[in-house]
């Protein structure tokens, strides 16, 4: 009774683990010298896909940024505000996006505003 009680225990669990939902999206400190080497500074919005595991998004701004993200359907929505922008001085923003086989749309608004990526660089 104890090995069939483990038994059903272990397969729940694994079943669990399966259905988890492995999206997620948050700011980088620290980028990889790889994707950093692959980084266009020309480029105002940047999406590097990481040999299929994720997406490194880079987004250069003249200002700070408050970065928020949904899902629409198969749509992950990216929302990026700037805030207290300068005119002399441009940072890059790195985030790393990793979705649900279920979302094949990456869809990215600054301002409120949809804009598409410059560049999108495989690695």
């Amino acid at each position: 009774m104890k090995k069939a009680f483990v038994l059903v225990l272990l397969l729940i669990s694994i079943l669990s683990a399966c259905n988890s939902s492995k999206l997620s999206f948050s700011e980088i400190d620290n980028v990889p010298n790889k994707v950093q080497d692959k980084v266009d500074s020309n480029l105002k919005l940047q999406s590097i896909t990481d040999r299929g595991k994720g997406y490194y998004i880079v987004f250069h701004s003249s200002g700070d940024v408050e970065a928020d993200f949904e899902t629409q359907g198969d749509t992950v929505l990216i929302k990026f505000n700037e805030t207290n922008l300068q005119d002399d001085v441009v940072k890059q923003h790195t985030f790393y996006l990793t979705t649900d086989p279920e979302h094949d749309v990456i869809d990215v608004h600054v301002n409120g505003e949809s804009v598409p990526f410059d560049g999108v660089t495989v690695q």
